[in-house]
């Protein structure tokens, strides 16, 4: 695995595994975040450097406003 795919796989909010199927390279259909509503929180919190470049983690993406799952 290139650094460049270990990035890609990396939440910008917690650092963890964010689960991604294309990071995987699996089709995106199939990837979590597909079937959920990502909290508009969460998406406010990514920083600008990672905006469509890296992907949340399944419990980031439902952070409320408060930072909390």
């Amino acid at each position: 695995m290139t650094d460049q795919t270990q990035q890609e796989r990396i939440c910008p909010l917690c650092g963890g595994d964010n689960q991604c199927a294309m990071a995987a390279g699996r089709a995106a259909d199939s990837c979590w975040c597909q079937d959920v509503v990502i909290s508009p929180a969460a998406l406010a919190a990514i920083p600008a450097a990672s905006v469509g470049k890296h992907c949340l983690c399944p419990a980031c993406g439902k952070m409320k406003g408060d930072n909390t799952v």
